[in-house]
């Protein structure tokens, strides 16, 4: 009857049960190395078990780090992946515990400590996780500002949060390493029309655009019908942004253009790889 439970419980938690679990349920901790020595159980982090055959993958490797001990989340790159504005190659998970001391690995875990979580935790289906902006304010201690940039920019067009959002936790955490990274990123982005943002490529020009003191585009709003990526009225100018997975049919762009030339409207388009490397570009399109 107790495997029947265990079966439950590490269905509901990506495969994965902590010892402090199972003795819940009521295994000995001889029972528990039977288990293991039939095959049944596999150690997947220290005190972590999954039930055989252990299946790699994202989502139970964060699970795993969470149950490594009691008030454990999910945070920094770990987090910013699993909240899906992070995409860079991981070496290990990264959690976070209440208590201070600088950061200790644990296998295939780093762990960090902190006395200020409060408010600054969630849920991501089973995963205990830092927020979306808890995790930047994380983030800006530890990577380089162009990643930062590229996962605020992400982080809002996912919608995973808003800047407001990481403002406020801006002003919770005053001191916090990091924090003046964050506050200098989130001022390149003030007063910009962010929440119809499709892309990162679209955030990038529009704060080109901004810095270069040019008129700010409406972002996604419809012509003749059909949604264009920057559109400014006033000039009957359309600049699309091409870059996958957002323009992958060509004969369906060249039908957009006609449409929208029919309409009076003059219609440009760059990659989005000219928006982050060739700004120019873009400048030499736009009023």
């Amino acid at each position: 009857m107790r495997d029947v439970h265990l079966i439950e419980l590490a269905g509901r938690q990506h495969n994965r049960v902590s010892r402090t679990q199972l003795l819940d349920l009521g295994y000995t901790a001889e029972g528990i190395d039977h288990r293991l020595a039939a095959g049944r159980l596999v150690i997947d982090e220290q005190g972590v078990y999954a039930i055989a055959p252990l299946l790699d993958g994202d989502r139970g490797r964060w699970m795993a780090a969470t149950l490594t001990a009691p008030e454990t989340y999910l945070s920094q790159v770990s987090a910013g992946a699993a909240h899906g504005f992070w995409t860079r190659q991981r070496d290990f998970e990264t959690v976070t515990r209440p208590g201070s001391g600088g950061p200790r690995r644990h296998g295939r875990v780093l762990v960090y400590r902190s006395l200020m979580l409060d408010g600054d935790t969630t849920m991501l289906g089973p995963i205990p996780i830092t927020t979306p902006e808890r995790t930047l304010l994380d983030l800006a201690a530890h990577v380089s500002e162009r990643a930062l940039a590229r996962a605020v920019r992400e982080a809002i067009r996912l919608q995973a949060t808003t800047l407001d959002r990481v403002a406020d936790v801006l002003g919770r955490h005053h001191g916090r390493r990091g924090r003046a990274r964050l506050a200098q990123c989130l001022a390149a982005y003030a007063g910009l029309p962010l929440e119809r943002a499709r892309s990162g490529a679209e955030v990038r020009a529009l704060a080109l655009l901004r810095d270069a003191g040019r008129e700010l585009p409406r972002l996604n709003h419809k012509v003749a019908g059909l949604e264009a990526d920057l559109s400014w009225p006033r000039h009957r100018l359309i600049v699309e942004l091409d870059g996958k997975p957002f323009h992958l049919d060509v004969g369906e762009d060249a039908r957009r253009d006609a449409a929208w030339r029919a309409a009076g409207w003059h219609v440009e388009r760059l990659s989005t790889d000219d928006v982050y490397e060739r700004p120019h570009r873009l400048l030499a399109l736009t009023p």
